[in-house]
């Protein structure tokens, strides 16, 4: 149930409102606007009149809500969220980016990439240090040297870094780490989302590969629970039977979590396609259908790569796919300023 009130509400009235429904086991969570205020009201609110609450004069309306996320609905938190990442952000309207190589390899590997991608406008350093890969066999990432590695990078260009994480248990070696990614195999890893909610870091919570949009926002509503409000949701693409790319990339996914919740919303055409020329006109459409980012594989050097290759971009390209992005960020939102 969400209780939207008016402008200005007496404060005493307010919090005698809000300890008798803390008295009836009521969770009372107030979100307060540019315009308006909303108390989240969790817990078994059946016995709740809202008639006698609507009563009051200074409340709008009152409203149950059906959907089983809370926190992150976007009715109990009409405003968009912006988190504040390093020296830039996420959402309210910047087009974030963050690009670099899919496992960190080397020193001069990183370095390399970082310094590339600085100077083409990324706004973030993702790399792998912890890596899941599908054969036990394959390259399972440099761990804690490559969260060092991250660090220098970060150190030398000022971009925040993104890694992923991939159990409770390492959190001690992402104290520095900027954002921490929580891969499509682990949305569902419940211990670790319970932890992250311990956290006050930034989230990166990719899709599951068969994940509705239900289940994806209920594993942020794990993190949001524990009181960690800075969440970022990234889709990766999801698994169809479509063969010829990697994945599908769901561009439906923005103008639908728009309207459901008011977490920022990234979106990742390098895991979708896994090729790496289909990767630009994906990110264009991200970014056109408003989009607040994007996460792109980079790697100087794909042939080599010791992971996902075929689906990482030369610098070059990079850099012009950045100016075109930036021409479509610029025509949408003049769009939109000219539409209203």
């Amino acid at each position: 149930m969400i209780i939207i009130l008016k402008n200005n509400p007496d404060k005493e009235q307010l919090e005698g409102l809000t300890s008798w429904l803390e008295s009836q086991g009521i969770s009372v969570h107030p979100t307060v606007g540019a315009s308006q205020t909303v108390l989240g009201l969790v817990g078994d609110t059946r016995r709740i009149d809202v008639d006698l609450i609507s009563a009051l004069d200074f409340v709008d309306s009152v409203k149950r809500v059906q959907e089983p996320f809370k926190d992150a609905n976007r009715k109990f938190h009409p405003e968009d969220t912006v988190i504040k990442v390093g020296n830039t952000q996420v959402g309210g309207g910047t087009m974030t980016v963050m690009a670099g190589p899919c496992s960190v390899e080397s020193e001069e590997q990183l370095l390399t990439i970082a310094r590339a991608v600085k100077a083409s406008g990324a706004t973030m350093l993702r790399g792998g240090a912890f890596k899941p890969r599908s054969s036990p066999y394959s390259f399972q990432g440099m761990k804690i040297e490559g969260i060092r590695l991250l660090l220098k990078a970060k150190e030398e260009t000022g971009l925040p870094i993104v890694s992923e994480i991939m159990d409770a248990s390492q959190l001690p070696l992402f104290d520095n780490v900027d954002v921490l990614q929580v891969g499509a195999r682990n949305m569902q890893n419940f211990s670790l989302l319970k932890a992250l909610g311990q956290t006050r870091k930034p989230i990166l919570l990719k899709r599951g590969l068969c994940a509705t949009y239900e289940e994806w926002l209920m594993s942020a509503e794990y993190i949001l629970a524990g009181g960690n409000p800075n969440v970022i949701l990234c889709e990766r693409g999801i698994r169809t039977y479509e063969t010829y790319t990697r994945n599908t990339l769901d561009i439906a996914c923005v103008p639908v979590l728009r309207q459901l919740t008011h977490l920022p919303i990234v979106l990742d055409p390098s895991h979708a396609a896994g090729k790496a020329s289909l990767i630009p006109d994906m990110a264009c459409a991200a970014i056109a259908a408003g989009a607040d980012g994007l996460e792109i594989e980079v790697h100087h050097d794909p042939a080599h790569a010791r992971s996902d290759g075929p689906q990482a971009l030369v610098p070059e390209v990079f850099d012009k796919l950045m100016r075109k992005l930036t021409y479509i960020k610029d025509a949408v939102d003049r769009a939109d300023r000219e539409i209203r």
